[in-house]
């Protein structure tokens, strides 16, 4: 079966074809501008490292100060949210072990929300929506 789509690479899995990619973001506790530069590369590194074992495939990724934000391949008979929940719990334990900073001026790296959705289906005004939201918190 040959499907062709600029920038979709599909997957075979058994006897499911598929091309299930998201874009995911979360960010740090109370919006805190934790995620320096040398934070942010260990961070980076962390992700990339663990795309086999949590099994997604990384597209991309943007760190800012604040939020973090990830284009995912994940295929479908696994669960995104347990993916997602993997990530954050991974990095946040890496990430406070080693950088002392990071468990001084936080209870906890990440907020417990995060935004999942199908890649090609959310606006800008929706994701600015949620980094605002999630200054609150």
């Amino acid at each position: 079966m040959e499907l062709s789509n600029p920038g979709k690479h599909y997957q075979v899995s058994g006897n499911i074809v598929h091309c299930c990619q998201y874009h995911v973001v979360f960010c740090s506790k109370w919006r805190r501008k934790v995620l320096t530069a040398p934070i942010a590369e260990h961070l980076r590194t962390l992700i990339d490292e663990k795309q086999g074992e949590f099994g997604y495939r990384l597209l991309g990724v943007d760190i800012s100060v604040d939020h973090v934000h990830l284009l995912l391949e994940i295929p479908p008979e696994k669960s995104v949210c347990a993916v997602v929940g993997k990530i954050k719990a991974h990095t946040s334990h890496v990430l406070r072990g080693d950088h002392q900073e990071l468990r001084t001026r936080i209870p906890t790296l990440w907020t417990r929300v995060s935004m999942i959705t199908s890649v090609g289906n959310v606006g800008l005004g929706d994701l600015e929506a949620f980094l605002e939201e999630q200054r609150k918190r």
